[in-house]
């Protein structure tokens, strides 16, 4: 190659490197929007599951298995997320606020101001389904910013369980509030969801948006389409203003045209084809791991019981509320902690989660245990163990995966913890159930009081 054409191409390059989008430093007021507003989004998108769950025992009383609320609340989240990579791209992330917003308040309230149990559990249902479509919304919203977005959000679920389960705790427990109250005030907590998106979160990070662009364009597979993000849906008054080249490149979303039947069965057939390299990996230990932890929750937990007089409660049912207030205690200090402990082999935090399943539930059965108080310790470490293998699961895929199939990828692989609460769920109607008669069968009858 002659001197003057290497010449040449070294000013292209110069020329191709100063039209690319250069990311800017944060700022720290950018920074602590950011990971204001999606610690708000995990904890509100959670919260009112937590207390759905806590509030179980309460809502269908000791004789019904409380997987029945766990499905209720999980089935329809987990249908959500395991459709939503055909048409979730198709919805503006200021639509989805909207909708996120009426069905959890709407259905939160269900609950709160109906008596039956088949109304409640429509009202459950509700909040179920914005509970998974605001689940796959911000972790697909992270993939426009920088890792703290992650770091966020999975803190804030994890505060959220926390917050849920305690808040719970001390309104009917602590200081013997109605439980229809309860509900009902917490039927508001989604409205911070507007605070958030519309006032807290600042744009997103151009350089990052722009790269996902440059792959999608060469490398998207058909029918599967980027999402752009609405900057006109984010931007606030406090806001820098944003020049055209931003405005055109977060202004729109990519939706596709009309698409005939072939069309619509590749793309299907395409999506289903991404979601293979993923399984191993991720989703199976999480999956694991998940269903672990609900046997445990909704089908172990409400018989690890001793007499009333052994344990430092007023009532049984206080210790169901006070198991799932540890429990979430034990998952929001581990998903706060990916700063300082990382965890690479996800199939780890899975079989030591099995192994808590094994030995709680012959507790269950044979009571070896001495005291309500190392139940506790174990609860509490089996927190910290599924707060643990969410958060590495989610930093390893964005770590892992091409920037081109890493929003699709945050989006599938939350399928897997709604996957492995749903096996738990049903696998719950039935232990409970046994292990409550094997209880009564033997002696101890404390299941079936509240």
């Amino acid at each position: 190659m002659t001197e003057s054409g290497s010449l040449v191409e070294e000013r292209e390059l110069e020329l191709e490197n100063a039209i690319q989008p250069q990311p800017l430093p944060p700022t720290t007021g950018s920074r602590s929007r950011l990971f204001a507003a999606f610690w708000i989004y995990g904890l509100i998108n959670n919260v009112l599951y937590v207390i759905i769950l806590s509030a179980a025992l309460d809502l269908v009383g000791a004789d019904v298995p409380k997987a029945t609320v766990l499905l209720a609340d999980v089935m329809p989240s987990f249908f959500v997320k395991l459709t939503a990579p055909f048409y979730v791209h198709r919805i503006p992330y200021k639509v989805r606020i909207f909708i996120l917003v009426a069905l959890s308040l709407f259905g939160m309230q269900f609950v709160a101001l109906t008596t039956s149990i088949s109304a409640r559990l429509f009202g459950v249902v509700l909040a179920s389904v914005s509970s998974g479509l605001g689940e796959l919304t911000f972790l697909q919203l992270t993939h426009f910013y920088s890792p703290l977005s992650m770091a966020a959000f999975s803190s804030g679920t994890g505060g959220a369980g926390l917050a849920g389960s305690f808040l719970y705790l001390v309104a009917t427990t602590w200081l013997r509030l109605s439980v229809r109250g309860t509900i009902f005030a917490s039927s508001l907590l989604p409205l911070l969801f507007f605070f958030a998106f519309f006032s807290v979160m600042p744009p997103p990070d151009l350089h990052l948006a722009s790269q996902s662009s440059t792959f999608a364009s060469s490398a998207r597979t058909p029918g599967y389409s980027l999402i752009q993000y609405e900057e006109s849906s984010m931007t606030t008054s406090a806001s820098a203003p944003i020049n055209d080249d931003q405005e055109s490149l977060h202004s729109r979303i990519d939706i596709s045209k009309s698409q005939s039947l072939e069309q619509i069965m590749e793309s299907m057939s395409r999506t289903v084809s991404r979601l293979g390299p993923l399984f191993f990996p991720y989703m199976l230990p999480l999956m694991l791991v998940y269903i672990g932890e609900y046997i445990i929750n909704q089908g172990i937990s409400p018989t690890l019981l001793f007499p009333i007089e052994e344990m430092p409660f007023t009532y049984y049912r206080d210790a169901y509320v006070t198991y799932g207030t540890l429990y979430q205690l034990g998952v929001f200090i581990s998903r706060s902690s990916s700063p300082f402990v990382r965890i690479r082999r996800l199939y780890v935090p899975a079989a030591l989660q099995l192994v808590n399943v094994v030995i709680l539930a012959v507790q269950s059965m044979y009571a070896f245990i001495p005291n309500v108080y190392i139940i506790m310790i174990i609860i509490f470490y089996e927190g910290l163990l599924g707060g643990a293998a969410y958060i590495n699961t989610f930093l390893l895929v964005s770590e892992t995966i091409a920037i081109e199939d890493r929003e699709f990828a945050m989006g599938a692989v939350g399928v897997s913890d709604s996957g492995g609460i749903v096996v738990a769920g049903t696998i719950c109607l039935y232990l409970e159930t046994f292990l409550c008669a094997y209880q009564k069968a033997n002696g101890r009858p404390y299941c079936g009081m509240t």
